[in-house]
């Protein structure tokens, strides 16, 4: 098991997806961020069910860093409710989990 984890997040459009990545990138919370256009999300909101084309977002980096890129991704979103969710990489290439140590830190 590692300290690294991958957090998915959904977007409402391409650019805003390209923006929260970019962001995490170069402000070193995430090490990668995979954008993967065209999804569909089906779900209850407000009531009602819920159809949405959206942009999937899967954002490599630390758990000690879930915080602030958390943080950064709300400020960023227009969802009232952002999916922000952390999975533990259980297992990986040793040299792929030592470069997102050296892309993040600690």
């Amino acid at each position: 098991m590692t300290d690294k984890i991958i957090v998915f997040v959904t977007c409402e459009s391409k650019e805003q997806a390209e923006t929260i990545a970019q962001t995490v990138v170069t402000g070193r919370l995430a090490a990668c961020v995979n954008v993967l256009p065209g999804i569909r999300s089906c779900y209850i909101w407000e009531q009602k069910l819920t159809w949405s084309d959206e942009v999937l977002l899967l954002i490599k980096t630390s758990r000690s860093r879930f915080g602030q890129l958390q943080d950064r991704i709300k400020a960023l979103h227009s969802y009232s409710v952002p999916e922000i969710v952390g999975v533990t990489i259980d297992d990986a290439f040793e040299k792929y989990i030592d470069w997102i140590e050296s892309s993040v830190g600690s």
